[in-house]
């Protein structure tokens, strides 16, 4: 099976499979809760908030079609495989990484974490702002990321183990995640630009 053809296979079938996983960590979740402290457990929220928002996004492809079509001038800037690349490995990795770092290196190191969800949150609202109508995953962005995160960041606040560089660096680290994105579509959109005016 060729490169291809494994996105091709994912692009139909990873939003559905995102669903029924955060189900099944949410019904997890209170035996988390009996196990780990206050602050782990929001950080564990953290996965199963980011796949509803998922679903929520890019179930029948909208965001990618919204995309192209109001933010890229109705270039095809957004590729499904772009959209595999940063919801899978990037987010999923992101939060799995926050959670057992605060397990087993420092509950600073996954600040990045309720960072992402809080910058991804006012990202969708600016962006309704903006273009004055709905935008795929606001409701899930306003409804669970920004209590979610807010809740997060009060939490390690009552943590003595994380200090003031520990948010800057999770701040900084959130950022450059979306500036990383946001400049690969920028430099997708100028090539694809380019590629009409040389026709």
């Amino acid at each position: 099976m060729g490169i291809f053809a494994v996105v091709d296979w994912l692009a139909r079938r990873w939003v559905s499979s995102a669903l029924f996983m955060a189900c099944g960590f949410v019904a997890l979740a209170p035996a988390i809760a009996l196990a780990f402290s206050g602050f782990v457990v929001l950080l564990y929220l953290h996965l199963p908030a980011y796949m509803f928002h998922q679903v929520e996004e890019h179930t029948g492809d909208r965001f990618r079609r919204f995309a192209n079509e109001r933010m890229f001038g109705g270039k095809n800037v957004l590729r499904p495989v772009d959209v595999i690349v940063v919801n899978l490995p990037v987010v999923w990795g992101v939060n799995l990484f926050a959670f057992y770092a605060a397990l087993l290196l420092s509950p600073g190191a996954s600040l990045v974490a309720p960072y992402l969800l809080f910058v991804n949150a006012v990202l969708h609202i600016v962006t309704t702002l903006r273009l004055r109508c709905y935008n795929p995953g606001l409701v899930t962005a306003i409804v669970l990321f920004l209590p979610l995160s807010i809740a997060t960041l009060m939490s390690a606040s009552a943590t003595p183990d994380i200090t003031i560089p520990d948010h800057v660096i999770g701040v900084a680290a959130a950022l450059a995640i979306h500036l990383a994105i946001m400049a690969q579509s920028g430099w997708r959109y100028r090539h694809a630009a380019g590629a009409v005016e040389n026709r």
